[in-house]
């Protein structure tokens, strides 16, 4: 988010930036990790999370560590909430069926897609854990590039590769948006667009270390767990 908007204020910026930062941080930071993050003083810092920690949005440890605090996760069961009522079953099935975790996810802003929920399936030896809130690229991955196909070209991002325009055309004609290694290392995914009245464009992916069953197949349970969702949400 940035902070040079005349019109926003600054002190919410920045707290803002800070839950971002926590969120997308592969360790806790600390003060001086935050300070930096932000180019500012580590008293400002100290400030912004005293109020976080007011409201339950932070925590930190006694070695100065901080991380997300649970007052977030009243704030995220807001989110779309009959989306995410709707979506959670299908993803729990789809998920069993397929051994993979599925998730879905939300178009954010016109650069970014964000995991708005996910099920991981039981009984399985290997689990990929994909948290709801994970950013990435809405040009990468299977998520991102599945919102894409859903949308008019003149909406896709103005600075789109010509090679990444021709995969969007080959996938828009199959159905289904195909990534490897593109957002977490070795990871697959085979994702599905969804549109739903009332909601951002969002997409239905699966994600695993490797494709237990063919791409094609994968694609058309994603899409079966999409058309109960729709009709679950009332669309």
């Amino acid at each position: 988010m940035s902070e040079k908007n005349p019109s926003g204020s600054q002190t919410l910026s920045r707290g803002i930036r800070v839950l971002e930062i926590i969120a997308a941080a592969e360790r806790p930071p600390t003060i001086a990790d935050l300070a930096a993050s932000l180019d500012v003083h580590r008293s400002v810092v100290y400030r912004l999370l005293r109020t976080l920690e007011d409201h339950g949005l932070t925590v930190r440890e006694e070695s100065g560590k901080v991380h997300l605090g649970a007052g977030l996760a009243a704030l995220a069961a807001g989110v779309s909430r009959d989306l995410q009522q709707a979506a959670l079953p299908e993803l729990d099935t789809a998920a069993n069926q397929l051994g993979m975790t599925c998730l879905l996810a939300i178009q954010l802003d016109q650069e970014e897609a964000v995991t708005l929920i996910s099920a991981s399936p039981r009984q399985r030896v290997a689990v990929v854990s994909y948290r709801p809130g994970h950013r990435h690229p809405i040009t990468r991955g299977g998520p991102g590039k599945a919102i894409l196909l859903a949308l008019p070209e003149r909406l896709w991002p103005a600075e789109l590769p010509a090679g990444l325009r021709e995969e969007l055309a080959e996938s828009r004609s199959r159905g289904y948006a195909l990534s490897h290694d593109e957002v977490v290392p070795s990871l697959w995914s085979v994702a599905v667009p969804l549109t739903l009245p009332g909601q951002p464009p969002a997409a239905i992916a699966a994600i695993h270390v490797s494709l237990p069953e063919r791409e094609d197949h994968i694609a058309a349970l994603l899409q079966e767990a999409g058309d109960r969702i729709a009709r679950a949400f009332g669309a």
